[in-house]
């Protein structure tokens, strides 16, 4: 998904009143990322029924080590947490508040879930998620009855010929594939005013706190369903906000590895310099338990390559709650100043920090978005061409499209219902690129590097001997408006986007019952670092709190 500018530039808008509109929101870094009874809109959605008893339903909150520990003792078996969740996505998905998170669950999760089940009689536990539910994106493909498809209606019916690594890894650490979570239409790179976590297959997925809410995007069906208890974890995919401002909005803990910890092989793409997929939970340390089942190097991914000897297979070792003792953390100052509300949560974050041991060093300078956004989005106009190209043409025969310029044709032919509501500027500016050996690219790929990596991240951590830097991750959900699209205005996400570095995101706190998450982000492979300090600002303030489905917000 696409990030807003966070740049001093930004506080020239505020003062004349600018809203960012969805072409800046480009500028300032870049993407993330059914017809299943399409509600009434005119701008804002239409109301929707009353919330939900989740009081009733057994798993609601529980953790992975809590469910591991009871199919140890025979609690539960696989079998019946997997149609536990699955009962819950039936009652939320599509009926009560109609959250619209999931487009399909997996016909064969009940046996593989018995098959896993079978294994533990025999003494046999694959690993750290063995009968553990799980949701993917729809951008992680699956070799099984599923379909991959971004979301658009120009892949419906698409059986990817093989799983993607990352599903390899999960299937071999235990996981059950539960089914595949909506999302921001081909990662939200799509159209230049288009409404977060709105696809032609699974239409608008709903924020689960206030449900005329946005959930942000694009991994908005993964958030929203790790928030709602639809599932134990679940799995999202990043280039730039991706996983961690749908994180912020809907209350959950998102982690954006480092490019390369984490293959990307059969994915559909955006950027190969950017794109990561990352586990999504609803505390640090069930994040922590997936991403090491999730890394690995593989051939097919030349960027995993430099994650040998960096990766762990256990993160969990790393979570310390006195954290914060003695870390170095600095504050992105800079991006302050868009909403007191949130900038007052980040003033109780930082103090809290403090408390705690850490040694605050504010400001530290975040990189100016507006130096490099413009060469950001060039990169990702040409890759997402060249690499979703080489997506399709490994497709085979079970491509209904072939090509870009295809789904372009498609959409256009089926306007009516893949175009409903905004358009596909962007996929057209990717469209008219040429190839990855165009010197425009190349430029802008170094300039990207150097501004923010170079320049940026690396010198100001280096400079001021960082353990991470702290920044917002959104600010409070906006008002769903599938005619006037997203009004994002907050966040910290693109200078380590265009580095290529991790982000850990936790909640922070709420606005009027609307979450607020805080970004930790550090330099490449610095994973260990930023789940312990998230973790023991989690533990802490225990800010998450489980969503109660409003139909709007409650205002004083």
């Amino acid at each position: 998904m696409k990030e807003p500018r966070q740049d001093e530039e930004r506080q020239d808008e505020k003062k004349n009143g600018l809203k960012l509109d969805r072409r800046n929101f480009l500028l300032g870094g870049a993407l993330g990322v059914g017809a299943l009874g399409l509600v009434r809109c005119s701008g804002n959605l239409e109301k929707t029924a009353p919330p939900p008893t989740a009081a009733t339903f057994e798993l609601e909150e529980i953790s992975l080590a809590e469910l591991r520990d009871g199919m140890a003792s025979g609690k539960w078996t696989s079998k019946q947490l997997t149609e536990q969740y699955l009962a819950r996505i039936e009652a939320l998905n599509t009926q009560g508040p109609s959250l619209r998170a999931v487009l399909e669950t997996n016909p064969d999760a009940i046996a593989i879930a018995e098959a896993l089940d079978a294994e533990r009689r025999q003494g046999t536990i694959r690993g750290p998620l063995h009968g553990i539910p799980i949701l993917l994106k729809d951008n992680i493909a699956t070799h099984d009855k599923m379909t991959t498809t971004a979301g658009s209606l120009a892949l419906e019916g698409s059986i990817a010929p093989e799983d993607s690594f990352v599903v390899k890894k999960l299937r071999e650490a235990g996981a059950v594939i539960l089914g595949k979570a909506n999302l921001s239409e081909w990662a939200n790179f799509r159209s230049s005013r288009a409404s977060s976590g709105w696809s032609g297959r699974g239409r608008q997925c709903r924020n689960p706190y206030v449900l005329d809410r946005n959930p942000s995007g694009s991994s908005s069906g993964s958030a929203v369903a790790a928030a709602a208890s639809m599932c134990a974890v679940a799995i999202g995919s990043e280039t730039n906000g991706s996983i961690v401002s749908p994180a912020s909005a809907c209350g959950v803990v998102g982690v954006k590895p480092t490019v390369g910890l984490i293959s990307r092989t059969h994915m559909i793409p955006i950027s190969h310099s950017q794109d990561t997929p990352g586990p999504m939970g609803r505390t640090v340390r069930d994040a922590a338990i997936v991403l090491g089942a999730m890394t690995g190097i593989d051939p097919a991914d030349p960027a995993t390559a430099a994650s040998d000897g960096r990766a762990h297979t256990d993160y969990t070792q790393f979570l310390d709650a006195n954290g914060l003792q003695g870390a170095r953390i600095g504050v992105a100052r800079s991006l302050f100043g868009v909403d007191p509300s949130v900038d007052a949560l980040m003033e109780a974050a930082i103090a809290l920090m403090r408390q705690r041991g850490a040694v605050i060093v504010d400001p530290a300078r975040m990189p100016n978005s507006g130096e490099y956004g413009n060469a950001m989005f060039e990169v990702m106009l040409y890759e997402f061409k060249a690499d979703l190209n080489a997506y399709l043409a490994n497709l085979g025969p079970s491509a209904p499209v072939k090509s870009l310029a295809e789904i372009i044709a498609f959409n256009q032919a089926r306007a009516a219902t893949s175009m409903p509501y905004f358009g596909q500027e962007i996929l057209l500016q990717a469209e008219a690129k040429g190839p990855l050996t165009d010197q425009a690219y190349l430029d802008a790929r170094a300039t990207a590097l150097r501004i923010a990596r170079d320049e940026g991240l690396d010198k100001t951590m280096a400079d001021n001997n960082l353990d991470a830097m702290v920044g917002a991750s959104g600010g409070p959900a906006w008002l769903t408006n599938l005619v006037g699209g997203d009004h994002f205005r907050i966040g910290s996400s693109a200078a380590a986007a265009a580095a290529r570095y991790p982000i850990v995101s936790v909640p922070a706190g709420d606005i009027q019952g609307l979450p607020v998450g805080i970004n930790f982000i550090g330099r490449a492979w610095s994973e260990p670092t930023l789940l312990k300090l998230a973790y023991a600002f989690e533990q802490a303030t225990q800010h998450r709190k489980a969503p109660r489905y409003l139909p709007s917000l409650e205002l004083p």
